[in-house]
């Protein structure tokens, strides 16, 4: 018999040596069996097939094999990230869809585009990416009948679901929300108004759901020239549930009046950009909402899926801000993120939150809470922790009376009283002995005021309450957006007429300056009376003007600014700008709009310099036989 032809032995060899998947034909028969993986429990599918993608061939294999292990923690390692994302994506890999004895397999484009979004995750614990993740070899096109691992996570969020029929589209439905039915409610009143409003997502929650917005804009999407920028967060605390649904009426509400003509919301949605975050929490609110309202208890939902308050998962630096203040020459403004904070549990919520603040340059904002019937400032952590009670103002303490006054709960909710606790009008501040609240680091590390507005004393009211605390709340939710109105706002300009960004904004008699956005536009909340407004930069002159804003003043009065280079020479940098330790990983003194992406456990994830392995590697090799050499990057 003749030698075989060199070219067939060359085929022979390369499919021999292929990785595992490549020998699979493209439509083999194969037997389906069920699905039983815990961690792909939650897969879009019911049944696989064996041998698997990588050759596996029982499940006892499966189970034991690195990969499935990394699928198992990759959560915990990448700190909520790509949360349940990446999961699903290596399931339909390990665990192959198998529908009428053929193997589906899973969109390349899916996989490009999770790679894409999720590779600074890996890069950050200095992981090599999955090889069995490997876009080209395990998945396929849609020409060859890939499917979307991910349908699952949409699935009841794209349909539409009707109205009862005869009501008109202006109609809103006082009851809670499901996490499904409020992103359908809020999608499908973007749709309405797609001309002045969109949904966008800032984030994952820890166990994998879509943080939210629906904005409000003139030009949805886009930042223009001195548009102030407001946002609403609801549902921090998962079982506080009043705020999230106010927030989903608001949205209808200002979709519906905009449409009717209504001139008052026609003028806040042509010259303001809201942001509305109805649950920060969605997967606390699944827990307080598994007991329903009316049996929940004081705490069941509250934290995040971590077990985290969110609400007191932020850096503390308001302790910082006591310590910087007694110090004459630094600024006690825009304070950097210290270092040892990433060494802790940062949630992904938290993360979101964080992160959304440093790309949009919000000038006010309210965070929703229930369990009271107070509204509460900066600071909200005593000076002295062990008097809870104390007062403690911040420099922008008249900016708290100008707000306190459209906060004002109308004489009808001050007789509102669901539970133990009897409504009253009231404020505070100082009112807490513990650090890291949101309101504080809002005001402390960007030029954002924030404060929290408790809604009731009841956090899970009945349904039958819910149209009357809305009544209680539209106007004063409306007076607070249409105030960050007030005050001053304008371009910081150099002698060209270009833009400066980062050029800080200084009231004499208030410490606390605010910087300029991208470009060079500011807005500073002031109460009426006459003021002395600075602005200056590195390299320029220093501008000085006297402001008076009468009494009456409804709108933001406009002070421009041009600022004049400084003379050839030594550049007189500003008195000020020093700062007392390390920046932030998640841009440290670096003002908005450059901020960069968050690193959160740089020091300790980056390759040791002596080519030790990561810090992650032992535990892989602890738990099975195999080293996982192929998430080593180096």
């Amino acid at each position: 018999m003749p030698p075989p032809p060199p070219l067939l032995l060359l085929t022979v060899l390369v499919f021999a040596t292929a990785r595992p998947g490549c020998e699979f034909e493209r439509n083999p028969a194969v037997t389906c069996v069920d699905l039983q993986l815990r961690t792909c429990s939650d897969a879009a599918y019911n049944h696989t097939t064996f041998p698997t993608l990588l050759r596996h061939r029982s499940w006892e294999v499966v189970e034991a094999s690195s990969e499935y292990i990394l699928l198992s923690v990759l959560h915990q390692l990448l700190e909520g990230q790509c949360n349940p994302d990446l999961r699903l994506l290596g399931c339909a890999v390990l665990a192959p869809r198998c529908e009428g004895s053929q193997v589906r397999r899973p969109c390349r484009h899916i996989c490009e585009g999770l790679r894409e979004a999720c590779q600074p995750a890996f890069d950050a614990i200095d992981m090599a990416w999955p090889y069995f993740l490997d876009c080209h070899l395990y998945f396929a096109s849609e020409d060859e009948g890939c499917y979307d691992p991910l349908e699952k996570l949409r699935g009841g969020l794209e349909a539409d679901e009707a109205l009862p029929s005869g009501l008109p589209p202006t109609f809103i439905r006082f009851s809670h929300h499901s996490y499904a039915q409020m992103v359908r409610v809020l999608r499908r009143t973007a749709s309405r108004c797609a001309h002045v409003a969109r949904t966008y997502s800032i984030g994952r929650s820890f166990d994998g759901r879509d943080l939210l917005v629906i904005e409000f804009s003139s030009r949805p999407g886009q930042h223009e020239l001195m548009e102030p920028e407001v946002k609403l967060i609801g549902n921090i605390h998962g079982n506080e549930v009043a705020g999230r649904e106010m927030l989903i009426y608001l949205a209808q509400y200002l979709c519906s009046e905009y449409l009717l003509g209504n001139p008052r919301i026609q003028r806040l949605l042509n010259t303001t950009r809201i942001h509305l975050l109805p649950s920060m929490n969605p997967d606390g609110y699944e827990v307080a909402a598994a007991e329903g309202a009316g049996y929940n208890g004081w705490t069941s939902g509250r934290q995040n899926a971590q077990n985290l308050d969110l609400n007191r998962n932020f850096p503390d630096l308001t302790s910082e801000y006591y310590q910087l203040a007694e110090t004459r020459g630094v600024r006690s403004d825009h304070i950097p993120i210290p270092q040892h904070y990433w060494w802790g549990k940062v949630a992904p919520e938290t993360k979101a939150i964080m992160k959304w603040m440093q790309t949009i340059p919000f000038v006010l904002s309210a965070s929703l809470h229930g369990g009271d019937l107070v509204v509460s400032y900066p600071f909200d952590f005593s000076k002295h922790p062990q008097e809870e009670k104390m007062f403690s103002p911040t420099p922008d303490e008249k900016v708290r009376g100008l707000l306190h006054s459209v906060m004002l709960m109308d004489k009808g909710r001050s007789e509102v009283r669901y539970g133990p606790f009897v409504g009253r009008d009231s404020f505070l501040m100082g009112k807490s002995s513990e650090p890291s609240r949101m309101s504080d680091f809002n005001y402390l590390h960007t030029n954002c005021f924030e404060i929290t507005v408790e809604l009731g004393c009841v956090k899970f009211p009945p349904e039958e309450a819910l149209y009357t605390l809305w009544q209680h709340n539209k106007e004063s939710l409306l007076n607070f957006m249409e105030t960050v109105h007030r005050g001053i706002k304008g371009v910081v300009m150099d002698k060209f007429g270009k833009p400066v960004k980062n050029a800080r904004i200084l009231v004499k008699g208030i410490r606390h300056d605010i910087t300029t956005a991208p470009d060079g536009d500011y807005w500073r909340l002031l109460p009426p009376g006459t003021h002395i407004v600075i602005a200056q930069a590195p390299g320029y002159t220093k501008v000085i003007k006297k402001v008076i804003l009468p009494a009456r003043m409804k709108r933001a009065g406009r002070v421009d600014f041009i600022l004049q280079p400084l003379g050839v020479g030594p550049r007189n940098f500003l008195h000020g700008l020093r700062r007392t330790g390390p920046h932030g990983p998640l841009g440290g003194a670096s003002s908005l709009g450059e901020a960069t992406e968050p690193d959160p456990l740089r020091a300790r994830r980056q390759p040791s310099a002596d080519g030790s392995k990561p810090w992650w590697w032992s535990y892989f090799t602890s738990l099975s036989t195999h080293r996982p050499r192929w998430l080593l990057k180096y």
